[in-house]
């Protein structure tokens, strides 16, 4: 299956738990939790504060994503400097604070609601239970993933490498004696054999790709279902530094995994678009969603759950762990207390913009 299939088939079923309740069950919000009518709820004045949002947002998106895979033109940050190791874990700590200060937080206020029935949304932790059960899936699919990958590879194809020099790309490569030069630390995998680094790479930058989108979607929904202009004003700027971070992170996985051009794009423009398409799909559902109906508490509280998982089991044994075990850094204590710095500064910096988004 191509990756653009798979993001496809992600999207649509995705869209088919939005969309498969009724759009009564969506706006149906009992009497106590019906949102109050202020001087900031105006529809006309907030849609085209929604409309900016979109291209800011997009804007924002692609920038963050794609700056990292542009650091090959610059020496200090190629992926064997300190630097590269530095600044990626600045990423992950945005990546982690997302999960642990952002999503993980909204799963909790909105399966916790007192719109919804005492039993059994208020008898049991669903928030904390569906993020241990993400965190084991995630483990489940990165462990899988690895080894089909491996085997496959080593039965005589592996996946392609993006060559250094323009041209002659190809997507699978025939692995024969002397004819795979590996780009990771200047080791040669041995014959009949594939870069077992570049395979983990290559399985983390999608598995978190995919938790990604699926948290843009969800806080892009609850933006354009929004009439709020003085929540929104304060949304959108930080949902655009929020956006560039993260896509920082998730860039500098896609650099690493050294896919081919196309597939990089596709990547790219996944990330990019998934939140503004979030906000126009919330346009478009703002006269049938409503935050505070049971239904749409549940499902969008639930997806937050699974996302929060994910992302905090790839920000802290994918990203981190596999960085400060690595050779790398075990080789440097004073690398190692700069990248727990920097580690500090971006889960820091994006607990800090909880305040706002």
């Amino acid at each position: 299956m191509s990756m653009a299939s798979l993001y496809v088939r992600l999207f649509s079923i995705f869209l088919l738990i939005i969309c498969i309740f009724p759009p009564q069950a969506l706006s149906v919000v009992p009497e106590e939790c019906q949102t109050k009518t202020d001087g900031c709820t105006n529809k006309e004045k907030a849609l085209p504060l929604k409309v900016i949002a979109i291209f800011s947002i997009l804007i924002a998106s692609v920038i963050g994503v794609c700056s990292p895979l542009f650091t090959r033109s610059i020496p200090a940050l190629n992926p064997d400097r300190n630097l590269f190791v530095i600044v990626k874990c600045f990423a992950a700590g945005i990546i982690l604070a997302t999960g642990f200060m952002h999503v993980l937080p909204d799963s909790f206020n909105m399966l916790s609601s007192r719109c919804l029935k005492e039993n059994p949304w208020h008898k049991f932790p669903f928030t904390g239970f569906v993020a241990m059960l993400s965190a084991i899936v995630t483990l489940m699919v990165d462990s899988m993933a690895t080894s089909i990958y491996t085997k496959k590879c080593n039965n005589g194809v592996i996946p392609e490498v993006a060559s250094p020099v323009g041209g002659g790309q190809q997507e699978m490569v025939v692995v024969n004696v002397g004819q795979f030069h590996g780009h990771h630390h200047g080791l040669k995998p041995a014959p009949g054999t594939v870069d077992q680094q570049l395979l983990r790479y290559r399985v983390v930058a999608m598995v978190l790709e995919l938790g990604i989108v699926v948290h843009s979607v969800v806080i892009g929904l609850s933006l354009g279902a929004s009439n709020n202009t003085c929540s929104i004003k304060g949304l959108v700027a930080a949902l655009c530094f929020h956006q560039m971070f993260e896509g920082m992170g998730l860039g500098g996985c896609i650099l690493q995994a050294e896919y081919k051009t196309m597939k990089k794009f596709i990547m790219v423009f996944f990330f990019s678009v998934t939140t503004p398409f979030g906000i126009a799909l919330g346009i478009a559902l703002a006269n049938t969603y409503k935050e505070n109906s049971p239904t749409a508490l549940i499902t969008v509280g639930l997806l937050n759950a699974s996302s929060a998982g994910l992302l905090i089991y790839m920000a802290l044994v994918d990203l981190l762990a596999a960085d400060f075990m690595g050779s790398k850094l075990q080789a440097s204590v004073k690398l190692q207390i700069k990248s727990y710095v920097a580690v500090l500064l971006g889960a820091g910096g994006m607990s800090v913009m909880a305040k706002w988004a």
